[in-house]
């Protein structure tokens, strides 16, 4: 089974993402906006995947598996409603963690989220973030792509 551990934080201040690598991505939900379950798919650059995601803030079950773009076109009508479109930047802090940073298009324009994952929970617990990050919302149903995707901007 494999588990993603991470916190998520809102963006202070941009850092300086000339390190980084830049992917255009969008996504959609397939799945109810009740169900504790997400199924998504993701076309980032010209990858596309189907992932499920498990209930679950700090910790939660993910599986995903790369599909085609036909197979990505075929299912994303059904996801109308649903959406939310960025730009990711990936990058190394410090530290030697690996942050995602996304910057939302759209509808969800100017929100900014981070997003840093850990072997542990434990390390996630104790993690202190750099200055750059904002408040952290990991526990923030609100602040979940599909919920957002949904319901807009987090007021």
């Amino acid at each position: 089974m494999s588990m993603e551990i991470e916190r998520k934080f809102l963006v202070a201040e941009l850092p300086d993402l000339s390190g980084t690598q830049k992917a255009v991505v969008r996504q959609g939900y397939l799945t109810s906006p009740d169900d504790s379950t997400e199924l998504r798919l993701r076309q980032k650059n010209d990858s596309y995947f189907l992932t499920l995601k498990g209930g679950g803030n700090l910790a939660r079950v993910e599986r995903e598996a790369e599909i085609s773009a036909e197979q990505f076109e075929t299912f994303w009508p059904e996801t109308k409603g649903r959406r939310v479109e960025k730009e990711r930047y990936t990058g190394h802090l410090p530290d030697g963690h690996i942050f995602e940073l996304d910057v939302f298009s759209g509808d969800l324009a100017p929100l900014r989220l981070v997003e840093v994952e850990f072997a542990t929970e434990a390390e996630a617990l104790s993690y202190i973030p750099p200055t750059w990050f904002g408040a952290d919302v990991t526990e923030d149903k609100r602040y979940k792509n599909k919920t957002m995707a949904i319901k807009g901007v987090p007021t």
